[in-house]
């Protein structure tokens, strides 16, 4: 086969957009958030402008996606407005840390949620453990996941386009269920009231609970900097729609409006999801207690702040229900992200920068190869260990290259003012430079902050080691 079939409507495409971002955040970040602000009104800030920015995003991309309805999505707009080293070194970003790293802490997340129903799978039944290698039931599960969506998408795009809208819309259906469920309940409590009392007062929570320090001006500024980490990595992966443009019909208009309306809606939910644990659980608690209520959202047990809302409606049933949830948000969370980014690969090997058998498309017009790359890294990943530091490298990398690939549009409206444009960026260019400027801002805030600035540098050396990368891939090509 040398071309992709285009086979994907605007539903299949949106649910593409939700499907990637819903995947274990929603249901566990929380708790982070709530120690790092201690405040019920500045957590919901939180979410509430990370869906606008991630909205914001969406809709400058759409003009670059109508302009370019070519697979590889990101990476052909870096490539058109910037040149081909730019745009290679955010290949090798995706390749080392973006996507595959999220692919294997996703498979990660799963599996732990697994493992309520199959205790094989705990992380203390490793086989050997040396540093941050560790093998066992749990990694191999994991693996075995990838493996299998990898095997299914390889089979023809139609695969993994049933699994995304069937998980995605089960997920979508439950989350929203849950989320009224859970408001309803609390309808009649005074939690609620209580969580809004006094609701601006930030104060910054350790790990322990040991240490509660009340913030305001600069500190709070980073605390909500460091606190959007998780909310930001919840609503990531939205992209992942422009990287099998290929594959859709009517990209220029479809492309752009699953943008919209898939970021849209799960920002909906999630704002609604956290609006629900506070009204049926207290903000703040402390690590010591015994029971849900005392220890609150900011030390739920594991976190799964999700499951301790749910446990005070259905009872012991409730972690089940939720972990059966998660596993499903999760699967085909991962269905997505495997699907779109070979296509990415498959971009790249065309221009001669990744594996050459990449951009080789199988008999079920799929780059299959390249699926099996992003496959086999993504499985080393779940070995090593690091996949929770992975998350901080994740973030941070997106959130720079959404930065300059918005920044394209500014560009190519120079360079190439007469280009057929059949959606333009909405409020440009006061939309595209708001989301520059509060990105880049988060940026910084990530790079200073003493919680977070490790494995932010981390996240740049590995992009930086694109360029040297570049220069030998070059040099070895024909």
């Amino acid at each position: 086969m040398t071309d992709f079939k285009r086979s994907l409507g605007l539903l299949d495409a949106t649910m593409i957009v939700a499907g990637g971002m819903i995947g274990s955040g929603i249901f566990i970040v929380g708790a982070d958030m709530a120690r790092q602000l201690g405040s019920a009104g500045w957590l919901l800030a939180a979410w509430v402008i990370t869906g606008l920015v991630t909205v914001m995003a969406a809709l400058s991309y759409g003009e670059l996606a109508g302009m370019m309805p070519k697979a590889g999505g990101q990476y052909i707009y870096i490539q058109r407005a910037f040149g081909a080293l730019p745009s290679f070194v955010y290949g090798w970003t995706v390749f080392m840390v973006i996507q595959t790293g999220t692919i294997a802490a996703v498979a990660a997340a799963f599996t732990k949620y697994s493992a309520i129903f199959l205790p094989i799978l705990k992380p203390e039944n490793a086989f050997f453990k040396i540093g941050t290698l560790q093998l066992g039931p749990a990694e191999l599960f994991a693996m075995a996941s990838i493996i299998l969506l990898t095997y299914i998408n390889s089979r023809g795009v139609q695969n993994g386009k049933w699994i995304q809208n069937v998980f995605t819309s089960a997920k979508l259906i439950a989350l929203l269920g849950l989320t009224l469920l859970g408001i309803y309940y609390g309808l009649d409590k005074d939690v609620f009231s209580i969580n809004l009392t006094n609701a601006w007062e930030a104060s910054r929570t350790s790990a322990d609970g040991l240490i509660s320090t009340p913030i305001a001006g600069t500190a709070l500024l980073m605390a909500m900097g460091v606190a959007m980490i998780g909310s930001l990595f919840s609503s990531d992966a939205w992209n992942n729609v422009t990287f099998i443009a290929g594959e859709i019909k009517n990209p220029k208009r479809n492309i752009p409006l699953s943008l919209f309306l898939g970021t849209l809606i799960v920002t909906v939910i999630y704002v609604l999801a956290t609006v629900s644990y506070l009204y049926v659980l207290p903000l703040h608690g402390t690590s010591t207690a015994t029971d849900v209520l005392g220890r609150g959202i900011q030390f739920a047990e594991y976190d799964r702040v999700a499951t301790a809302a749910t446990s005070l409606i259905f009872g012991n049933v409730a972690v089940g229900l939720m972990a059966a949830l998660i596993m499903i948000s999760t699967f085909g969370c991962n269905n997505g992200i495997i699907l779109s980014g070979a296509r990415l690969y498959y971009a790249m090997a065309q221009d001669g920068l990744f594996f050459k058998q990449a951009k080789e498309l199988n008999q079920n017009a799929v780059p299959a190869k390249a699926l099996w790359f992003q496959c086999l890294w993504a499985c080393l990943l779940c070995l090593s260990g690091t996949y929770s530091d992975l998350l901080s490298y994740c973030t941070f990398g997106s959130l720079l290259f959404y930065v300059v690939t918005i920044c394209g549009i500014f560009v190519l409206r120079k360079t190439e003012p007469n280009a057929e444009r059949p959606y333009r960026a909405f409020g440009y260019p006061f939309v595209p430079i708001l989301y520059m400027v509060v990105t880049i801002g988060i940026c910084i805030i990530l790079l200073v902050d003493p919680q977070t600035r490790n494995n932010t540098g981390i996240g740049l050396l590995i992009a930086a080691a694109g360029i040297p990368v570049y220069y030998l891939t070059k040099k070895n090509t024909p």
